[in-house]
């Protein structure tokens, strides 16, 4: 699997329970700077530890080839002269043997090389501009005749101006500086990493390196946003909130008369009654609890699906809306947790109040496993589960957000679902119909959330252009009519 694969039933029949993934690397000038002497080309690693500022990695030396041509000609157009006789074919191949031999007298440059980093904004909002400027001195008492650096970009973040790179010739303590944008992500971000390549003077021979220095970190973290309520089960906690339940008693929403018994406040009398037949009853009205909820993300390789080749996949509409919800539900009085289908140990206890609200917005924003590109490795659905079972709360219910791209998301929302905690499916529609396959996956999917709402669970169905709220929203009129 690929990220950002677009959805449809060949990707979801090769992946569907398989677990692995790859991550296509992010593309930015930074690759074509080793790739032109990649080709046809000698090479040999030999290990170096010159300290700069940082850690180096053992130096790749190769040869580049660029003579052989003139080789080639230099030899032929030898044998040419002496056979003809002809005095100028042999001094123009003295000529190219003289050149030659300067190609392969002196080797790639050992360099010693400092980095130095500085982003224009460490903590951005997603969306904003973050211009990183790069200075790279040679330390070293050589020379160095041709230079290139080539930045190491995180890979989820996409480079919009200016080439991360730069080439260039550096005398001994000068300083070569280049700059790049890139444009920010939810997401912690390290910019740690530099590939430097070394020519000799001649081109001949080149040196390759990976130097790793001190982290230079942009975090960026969303606003805090909430979404229109949440439509949640009636199973509440003890505590007061706004969940409305079956039991009479304080509240809001009229539910039934009683018979007045001594003691009831004059508020809750229905004098209109009284004025009719003289007789005195109380009203009661559905008591509102407060619901214990947790969000529960889908993260596995499966996941990382989207309609088509822009936009964002799945994993990313479904942490933004558990970021959403999550603030909604702390808005609305309700104690949120959250949880992920992950190899990594994902799991925030249900709790409120601003700390908690500050806690799961760092979580959300900076975890690595709440990446943009997926795992490399398969999550295993049985042992994930039965830790989620154990830490989950007896009056929990569970917003699962989730693709439904194939049967082990459908598994893990029905297992919950007999365990006794209501299940709420939030699911981001990765599918279209433009061509056969894709329409095939489509109808699979609905077909699966079909299964899961004839088994008793909420299924709130997401479609790419269509806002969380408008999605809830719709749920809401529906289960409430």
């Amino acid at each position: 699997m690929t990220y950002n694969r677009p959805y449809d039933s060949d990707s979801a029949a090769g992946t569907a329970g398989t677990g692995d993934g790859t991550a296509t690397p992010a593309t930015d000038g930074g690759t074509e700077a080793t790739a032109d002497t990649a080709g046809g080309s000698t090479a040999e690693t030999t290990s170096e530890t010159t300290p700069e500022s940082g850690t180096r990695s053992p130096a790749t030396t190769r040869r580049t080839n660029r003579w052989v041509g003139v080789a080639g000609l230099s030899f032929l157009t030898a044998g040419l002269g002496v056979a003809t006789s002809t005095r100028p074919l042999v001094l123009a191949a003295v000529v190219g043997v003289a050149y030659l031999a300067y190609a392969n007298v002196a080797s790639a440059p050992s360099p010693s090389l400092s980095v130095a980093r500085t982003v224009s904004d460490a903590t951005p909002e997603p969306g904003d501009e973050v211009r990183v400027t790069v200075s790279v001195t040679n330390t070293g008492d050589a020379s160095l005749p041709d230079l290139r650096a080539v930045e190491q970009v995180p890979q989820a973040l996409s480079v919009v101006e200016g080439p991360a790179r730069a080439a260039t010739a550096l005398r001994p303590g000068a300083t070569m500086t280049f700059a790049y944008t890139v444009t920010a992500r939810r997401g912690e971000y390290a910019f740690d990493g530099l590939t430097a390549i070394v020519r000799n003077a001649s081109g001949s021979e080149e040196r390759e390196f990976d130097l790793r220095t001190p982290a230079t970190t942009v975090t960026c973290v969303p606003p805090v946003d909430a979404t229109e309520a949440v439509p949640l089960h009636a199973l509440t906690s003890r505590y007061v909130g706004r969940v409305s339940t079956d039991t009479a008693g304080d509240g809001v929403e009229f539910a039934s008369l009683r018979e007045y018994q001594h003691g009831d406040p004059l508020s809750r009398i229905d004098w209109n009654q009284y004025a009719r037949d003289g007789s005195l009853a109380t009203m009661e009205f559905r008591e509102e609890r407060m619901a214990t909820v947790v969000l529960l993300l889908d993260l596995r390789p499966e996941a990382y699906v989207q309609s088509g080749e822009e936009g964002r996949n799945a994993v990313e509409r479904s942490i933004d809306a558990t970021h959403r919800m999550f603030n909604s539900l702390l808005d609305t009085g309700d104690r949120v947790g959250v949880a992920a289908l992950s190899n990594d140990d994902i799991w925030l206890a249900p709790g409120a109040g601003p700390t908690h609200q500050a806690e799961a917005r760092h979580l959300l924003a900076t975890h690595p496993a709440l990446s943009p590109t997926p795992p490399a490795e398969r999550v295993y659905i049985r042992p994930a589960l039965r830790m989620l079972a154990g830490r989950l709360p007896d009056d929990a219910q569970v917003v699962f957000c989730s693709p439904m791209v194939d049967g082990a998301a459908a598994y893990v929302a029905r297992r919950l679902h007999v365990r006794g905690h209501p299940v709420t499916v939030v699911s981001p529609d990765p599918t279209r119909r433009d061509t056969v396959g894709r329409t095939l996956a489509s109808v699979e999917r609905s077909n699966r959330t079909s299964d899961l709402r004839a088994t008793g669970l909420r299924v709130i169905d997401w479609p790419d252009d269509e806002s969380l709220y408008e999605a809830l929203e719709r749920a809401r009129r529906r289960w409430s009519a």
